[in-house]
């Protein structure tokens, strides 16, 4: 199913990880472990934030992949199902067709 994660980083922590070089090996990390069909990076409400939107296989995937974020950044983190435009005409023909 196709997902997307949202980790926003609080900005001490982010520095913090900036100053000490984990920055680079935690996004690395999620990378290989999700690899995404995109990964976009950005500001929210004035923290770092990043959304990666990736196809989970298991739920299992998510803790080598969340811990990360929540031990060495302190990010909130959320994760949802998300469509894209082939899936949104798939389930709208489904709807319209009473199946």
């Amino acid at each position: 199913m196709r997902m997307v994660l949202k980790a926003q980083i609080p900005t001490e922590a982010g520095n913090d990880a900036l100053r000490s070089g984990s920055m680079p090996k935690i996004m690395e990390t999620a990378v290989a472990a999700l690899k995404p069909e995109a990964a976009y990076f950005t500001l929210d409400g004035g923290d770092r934030t990043c959304f990666f939107y990736f196809d989970m296989q298991q739920s299992s995937q998510m803790p080598p992949v969340l811990e990360s974020f929540f031990t060495e950044l302190h990010a909130k983190v959320s994760i949802q199902p998300v469509m894209n435009m082939d899936d949104l005409r798939i389930g709208l023909g489904d709807l319209m067709s009473g199946t």
